[in-house]
């Protein structure tokens, strides 16, 4: 036997409480319990839509007097599906673009189903039409100006504050009489005051409306942005996958490993593929030479400026050479080379220079030259 179909009332009352709970109840980010609890929501959100629809509550013939106080939350459905929405994580930048996509249509509705009756304020209606001339590029702050983009950001959170502040003080009257939930009003209140915080709140969600389309753009302009992801499958992906999992077996089997450049350039899918010699040492392709595998790292990142020709030895070597290293001095400028007994020339000048010496000497005896402080 089929259970009876749940009423309208019965269904937004199960999608707002499990919408409550996700805004205060802790749960783990993109875990499979918080999946369920925004997909629970959002499919009571759209029975409740579906039961509307049917029951043809709202018509385009009524005004915000024809509305009773119990319908106006029923106007915030889209604006939670939208918002609900959003929360959805995406493995994907396709699914992340329809999720936007799905969103705004859901802003859409809502702001348009707001000035059927003729909520939207002067500004919020400006903004609308705003929107609607372009919706990929809307911005409450359109303009290049970064002054005057910061002062419509100031303005718009001031704007946001006031709404705010305004939504929590009719809130706390006592006339109001809501449940712990302030969502949900328990009825027991004055009529008149449960009316005027349902209007308020839905002129403080269609300001953030405006705000999330604002944001939603923003999302959407990076997201163009990004790569495209290759397909499952695809050639690039497949080559890829088959060097990595070359280098891993190269990491994993060392005994294995081969560092001939036939090997590793078939491996790779570089070169010709075949051997570099042949049996008489005949080159048959194109190679370099290099001193070992850290020489061929190296020479993946070259620096831009030109490299030095020569060591360090080989500079000084050629410095010394052309003369302009001088040597001596220190320790080596006391060291007295020893005299060459087969050199008489040279022992006959260092002999007669010995003797000048000695006779200067004699002749101009120490401190005879110092003649200022004499009596």
């Amino acid at each position: 036997m089929d259970s009876e179909p749940r009423s309208l009332k019965a269904v937004f009352a199960d999608a707002e409480s499990q919408r409550i709970a996700l805004e205060t109840q802790p749960f783990v980010p993109n875990s499979q319990e918080y999946i369920d609890a925004i997909s629970s929501a959002i499919k009571n959100y759209q029975e409740s839509l579906r039961l509307i629809s049917h029951l043809s509550l709202f018509s385009p013939n009524e005004s915000l007097e024809d509305l009773s106080t119990s319908d106006l939350p029923l106007l915030l459905i889209n604006y939670h599906l939208a918002e609900l929405s959003q929360k959805l994580p995406t493995p994907s930048l396709p699914d992340r673009k329809r999720i936007l996509s799905s969103a705004r249509d859901h802003y859409e509705r809502f702001l348009h189903f707001l000035d059927s009756y003729s909520l939207l304020s002067p500004q919020s209606t400006k903004l609308l039409e705003t929107y609607a001339s372009s919706p990929t590029t809307f911005s409450t702050a359109n303009s290049s100006d970064p002054t005057t983009r910061r002062n419509a950001k100031i303005a718009n959170f001031q704007t946001e504050k006031a709404l705010r502040q305004k939504l929590e003080y009719l809130r706390a009257r006592p006339e109001y009489g809501a449940s712990e939930d302030d969502d949900l009003p328990s009825g027991a209140g004055d009529e008149e005051v449960v009316r005027e915080v349902h209007l308020a709140n839905l002129a403080y969600r269609t300001h953030l409306t405006f705000n999330s389309l604002d944001s939603l753009n923003r999302e959407m302009e990076i997201l163009s942005m990004a790569p495209p992801q290759p397909p499952p499958g695809s050639q690039t992906s497949s080559s890829q996958q088959a060097e990595d999992d070359l280098r891993r077996r190269n990491r994993t089997q060392d005994s294995s490993y081969s560092d001939r450049l036939d090997t590793v350039n078939r491996a790779l899918g570089s070169g010709k593929g075949g051997p570099i010699l042949s049996q008489a040492g005949k080159p048959l392709q194109p190679f370099t030479l290099l001193n070992n595998r850290q020489e061929l790292a190296k020479g993946v990142f070259r620096s831009g400026h030109n490299l030095p020709t020569m060591t360090i030895d080989e500079y000084l070597e050629e410095e010394r050479r052309r003369g302009g290293i001088i040597e001596g001095g220190g320790e080596a400028s006391g060291q007295v080379p020893e005299p060459d007994e087969d050199d008489y020339e040279k022992a006959e000048k260092e002999m007669y220079k010995a003797r000048a010496w000695d006779e200067f000497v004699e002749e101009n005896p120490r401190g005879s030259g110092n003649t200022i402080n004499r009596g």
